[in-house]
């Protein structure tokens, strides 16, 4: 049985490291304190008492400009059942947007799930006070949640999940294997896909130095670009105060493949690393 060293030399026919899978939160620094909070509502918003109401008829506006959203643009909404594979529901809609080659949202989904949002009550000897103080704290409940399915010519499929209460958290699933290929296309560079890679490409050298040129700079693109697309908790006016987003990463993956030039190299180099560690 060949080495490892000699079925990497020898019988390898594409060679890749990119980046993979991007899981990303959006957040708001300016709302993450109590006082924070109380700032936006009373001085931003000029709610005269800042209060869970007061941020339930910001998310009520926001879930009824979702609606209006979906309408304008002729968009699907589903809401998923609990257990719901929700890619595969969405998959069929982005196979024919990426048939059509547009950016556009393919499907509005919502789903019911866990989350941590801002609470106010009134304070113990308040409750029939005409402007009582009120308390706050971080809790978690259960609250619909919005998946914004896209489908975006530099990014492909990606979705952009979100919900009404503050602090308005944003989750972005972003894959740079699909990045990788639209730049591929861009540049006229033949490839042969598989789910998520490459099974070949023309010019190899061409595809690892575009793997190589994926930064923060395309993320950062991807996300001011729907931001302004989509429906917002938040005004012009708010953003132009410092309510904005930063990014931070949840989950990052990074990708390294070896395409062998028939079945039997591959099961060779995998059964040997199997053996080797055994007693590991």
């Amino acid at each position: 049985m060949a080495d490892y060293f000699t079925l990497l030399r020898d019988r390898v026919t594409l060679k890749c490291r990119s980046i993979d899978r991007i899981f990303l939160q959006a957040y708001v620094p300016k709302l993450q304190t109590v006082g924070q909070v109380c700032t936006f509502l009373r001085w931003q918003r000029r709610f005269p008492i800042p209060s869970s109401a007061a941020f339930g008829k910001i998310g009520d506006a926001y879930v009824e400009a979702i609606s209006c959203y979906a309408k304008a643009h002729n968009i699907p909404v589903v809401r998923f059942e609990k257990g719901e594979n929700k890619e595969k529901t969405a998959r069929p809609f982005l196979e024919v947007a990426a048939r059509e080659g547009k950016d556009r949202v393919v499907l509005i989904g919502i789903a019911q799930e866990k989350a941590s949002a801002w609470r106010s009550w009134k304070s113990k000897g308040q409750e029939k006070a005409a402007h009582p103080h009120m308390e706050w704290g971080r809790q978690m409940t259960y609250i619909n949640h919005f998946y914004f399915y896209l489908w975006d010519s530099d990014w492909g499929a990606a979705f952009w999940k979100t919900n009404a209460y503050a602090p308005y958290p944003i989750w972005l699933w972003l894959n740079g294997h699909e990045w990788a290929k639209r730049q591929l296309e861009k540049a006229r560079v033949g490839y042969e896909a598989l789910d998520n890679g490459f099974r070949s490409c023309e010019d190899p050298a061409a595809l690892q130095k575009v793997c190589e040129r994926l930064g923060p700079g395309a993320v950062k693109n991807f996300f001011w670009r729907w931001l302004h697309r989509l429906p917002s908790p938040f005004r012009q006016a708010d953003w132009k105060a410092g309510y904005v987003y930063e990014l931070a990463f949840r989950q990052f993956e990074i990708s390294e493949t070896y395409v062998f030039d028939r079945p039997q190299a591959g099961r060779m180099w995998f059964e040997g690393v199997i053996r080797d560690h055994l007693d590991i």
